[in-house]
């Protein structure tokens, strides 16, 4: 069988800033690749690089050493292929526009045909379930519904890759779970690869394909995890399962290894 071509390639990734006290190395060495149409979570220690990884794989941050590539063309800039969706969602969304024009801002800006703009906004709209909301304005809507919005405008974008930054970060629980199932029907739904970067372990195992497990910083990727879970879960069920519990107590287990610096780097 031919191996696959892979939709995102991280290769020896590395960044070091330059402090007060002399070069600080956050990401140490970062080798993955994403194929096209997987879910893949990352997970890692509180300040392990997580967000200096996003940036640098998004073309917001160039790398000290290494590469990344999307599509087999290197990321030297934020790509076009690629729609992120951040942790402050109130800041990504203008309080003046409507909720239709936050969601077709990048399209607009594309260049995009009115007609087909309109259609693919409405779907976008009416896939994350805020097709009664289209003229409201993000002040009037929950903390929940305005991250619905912000994945909304990214879904709408038809990126190939969808990133994701700990977006549900500033949520309560309920909403969490409600977006959490939101993110799997559209990927199921959609077809579209998502990178979720997150601090919840819990929640990478039950959203997940894939779990790469982070090490301190600086960085490398201390495991590579496949989730063997089923493809429909939900939130009772899926949590409820032996297997779900067996596999959050090992990404747990890792990642405590990782805070007391006893992690070693995968083997490719």
């Amino acid at each position: 069988m031919a191996e696959r071509t892979p939709l995102l390639s991280v290769r020896d990734l590395k960044k070091t800033y330059q402090g007060a006290a002399g070069p600080v190395e956050a990401v140490g060495s970062i080798t993955f690749d994403v194929q096209p149409g997987e879910l893949v979570c990352i997970v890692g220690p509180s300040g392990c690089g997580k967000t200096t990884l996003l940036k640098c794989l998004s073309g917001l941050l160039p790398p000290t050493a290494g590469s990344v590539t999307l599509d087999g063309a290197e990321v030297t800039a934020p790509p076009k292929k690629m729609a992120l969706v951040f942790q402050e969602y109130g800041r990504s969304l203008y309080p003046w526009l409507t909720v239709r024009d936050n969601v077709a801002l990048p399209l607009k800006a594309r260049g995009v045909p009115k007609s087909e703009r309109l259609a693919l906004v409405e779907r976008a709209i009416e896939e994350v379930g805020l097709g009664h909301a289209l003229d409201t304005y993000p002040w009037q809507l929950s903390g929940g519904m305005q991250q619905r919005v912000a994945i909304a405008r990214a879904v709408a974008y038809q990126p190939e890759i969808l990133v994701m930054d700990e977006p549900f970060a500033a949520v309560d629980a309920q909403t969490r779970a409600d977006l959490e199932d939101l993110v799997r029907r559209v990927w199921r739904d959609l077809g579209v690869t998502v990178l979720f970067v997150t601090h919840d372990i819990d929640e990478s195992v039950y959203l997940g394909e894939r779990v790469l497990m982070l090490s301190s910083s600086p960085t490398f990727v201390q495991e590579d995890l496949a989730i063997d879970l089923p493809d429909a879960r939900d939130q009772l069920t899926t949590r409820a399962m032996p297997r779900f519990t067996e596999l959050r107590t090992h990404v747990y287990e890792q990642i405590q290894r990782a805070k007391r610096g006893e992690s070693v780097p995968a083997t490719p």
